[in-house]
């Protein structure tokens, strides 16, 4: 039975990221991206983490979903979809009902799908340009 809370491990984090392919990171920037995040949720299959989404919030107009990471053996159960509800209610708490906001994200490769049906478009769009991005190493100046 999954169970949900909002505790994730530095080095559950790096775990789920490198599972799905996502950018390796060190445990320190594991722990600095816990610490700094407004809001976290994780789900666990019987203690082991095998989920988590987690956002930037500005608690102004701008949210940023910056991680959904399922496990792949756990994908297709409505993981995701329930931590996305969750955020979206963190988020109205801590919003008035007449306030704009803009929720951003970058989806992974082939996952449009899944943001789309909880509302998201794709960019662009006639309103906004197309979304964009910048990795750096700066160690190597890459």
């Amino acid at each position: 039975m999954i169970e949900y809370d909002n505790q994730l491990s530095a080095d559950d984090y790096v775990r789920l990221r490198n599972e799905v392919g996502f950018a390796t990171i060190t445990k320190e920037q594991a722990e600095r991206g816990i610490l700094n995040s407004t809001f976290i949720i994780t789900a666990k299959d019987q203690g082991v983490t095998v989920a988590m989404a987690r956002i930037l919030f500005d608690y102004g107009y701008t949210v940023y979903v910056s991680d959904v990471i399922v496990m792949p053996k756990y994908q297709g159960r409505k993981i995701g979809k329930h931590m996305m509800e969750a955020i979206f209610q963190f988020v109205k708490e801590h919003a008035t009902d007449d306030e704009y906001l803009l929720y951003n994200l970058c989806a992974a490769a082939n996952k449009q799908g899944f943001y789309e049906k909880l509302g998201f478009v794709s960019l662009p769009t006639e309103s906004f340009g197309p979304g964009m991005q910048k990795r750096i190493n700066y160690q190597t100046n890459n």
